[in-house]
């Protein structure tokens, strides 16, 4: 049996304290063959694509993507295939990576919220701020390294508070018109030394690979502590963690997209009305370029 996705069964409740191994990294998929997934993805993308152009239109809530998850998960591929229809002009993709020098001068939210959508506008973070709650507290030597005051390095209470800050930032967002969706892709420790030797395997795929890849690898049960704290203390009502199981890669951009549609639907959006003033201007606009479709005759 095909399963039938719901999106509120990926989603971490408020509260709610996760243990990854509880979360399947693979489930029933919503598909029977490659031809029956491309046809679904496609129906889904094309829907996509028709309400970014209400959203555009209406300009009244911005809509931030964020994606998570471990080396290999498929974060860029289901990017590329969720969002293969949606108009480039509404929309920002960023990949946060190791921060400059410039941004170690600032807080650890500072370069993200540069680059956080505009009204009317989706983006999309591949990676984000809470690479501050997860690389680093994987490795606390970057940490060290960020310049802050010898007083706020205290490693029993720096998470935690910046959790606070993450929290009260989305809480800030969202009163002001931004919809966060947050996606773990749960991808298991097998898949992903699958997919890594296919990175090697396949000359197409070497750039993909590199050692630091097999290096983070060894840190596998840190990473998974640190994304089961960080999903249990930022997932809220308002900006929710979904956890997609991602060892099927088809089925997960499918759930991704239902997620973002269902998002979407639930903003009740609308094309903004033309008044009686502007529908006069949009007459005497017409009577012009009929006027002069009949002196070209």
């Amino acid at each position: 049996m095909m399963m039938e996705i719901k999106s509120k069964d990926f989603r971490v409740k408020e509260g709610k304290k996760v243990s990854l191994k509880k979360w399947p990294t693979l489930v029933k998929p919503a598909y029977k063959s490659k031809k029956k997934y491309k046809k679904l993805l496609k129906k889904q993308v094309a829907e996509l694509s028709e309400l970014q152009q209400l959203h555009y239109a209406s300009n009244r809530y911005a809509v931030l993507l964020i994606f998570q998850a471990m080396d290999a998960a498929g974060k860029d591929g289901a990017i590329k295939h969720v969002m293969s229809g949606i108009n480039p002009q509404g929309c920002q993709v960023f990949s946060f990576k190791h921060p400059s020098a410039t941004e170690l001068e600032h807080d650890f939210l500072w370069r993200t919220t540069q680059s956080l959508p505009e009204r009317g506008r989706i983006g999309i973070f591949n990676r984000s701020y809470y690479e501050e709650v997860l690389i680093v507290r994987v490795h606390p030597e970057i940490l060290r390294g960020q310049g802050l005051p010898d007083g706020l390095l205290d490693e029993k209470t720096i998470w935690r508070e910046r959790y606070r800050s993450i929290v009260d930032q989305e809480k800030h967002l969202c009163r002001n018109g931004t919809r966060i969706i947050k996606f773990f892709l749960h991808l298991s420790e097998e898949e992903q030394r699958k997919r890594f030797l296919d990175r090697i395997d396949e000359p197409e795929k070497n750039w993909k690979f590199c050692l630091a890849d097999i290096e983070e690898r060894k840190f596998w049960k840190q990473y998974m502590q640190a994304y089961e704290a960080c999903l249990s203390a930022t997932s809220t009502k308002n900006a929710p963690w979904y956890i997609v199981p991602a060892d099927d890669k088809e089925n997960a951009r499918l759930i991704v997209s239902r997620i973002i549609l269902d998002t979407f639907k639930a903003l009740k959006m609308s094309y903004p009305e033309t008044d009686a003033k502007r529908q006069q201007e949009l007459l005497s606009i017409r009577h012009q370029l009929m006027k002069e479709a009949s002196s070209d005759n």
